[in-house]
């Protein structure tokens, strides 16, 4: 039973990935796709990694998959403000946009 629940969270987070990148490409602004991009990894890799905890239960494999959760959630956050904070600071500057993408 927790097999079948794990694989389901597991394809959960594969579908939550698939439809983000599709998601990512709408945007071209780049600090709005930095913003999707590092939702998009955080939420999906937090998804795939508790499915693969609960598929595998108390185990020192999950245990492991656990601390590499932790990691995940600490640091993904942080690089993706990193890249867009050194982006900032490096002073990229954003495209013109016409008024009909602004409404759209």
């Amino acid at each position: 039973m927790l097999e079948a629940i794990g694989n389901a969270i597991v394809i959960a987070g594969i579908i939550i990935v698939s439809i983000g990148i599709i998601g990512i490409h709408k945007y071209r602004n780049f600090y709005t796709r930095i913003l999707l991009a590092a939702k998009i990894d955080t939420v999906g890799a937090i998804t795939i990694l508790i499915g693969i905890i609960i598929k595998h239960g108390l185990s020192f494999f999950s245990l492991k998959t656990f601390l590499v959760l932790v990691i995940i959630v600490i640091l993904e956050p942080l690089t993706s403000h990193l890249i867009a904070r050194t982006a900032y600071l490096s002073g990229y500057q954003l495209e013109e946009q016409d008024s009909s993408e602004e409404k759209s």
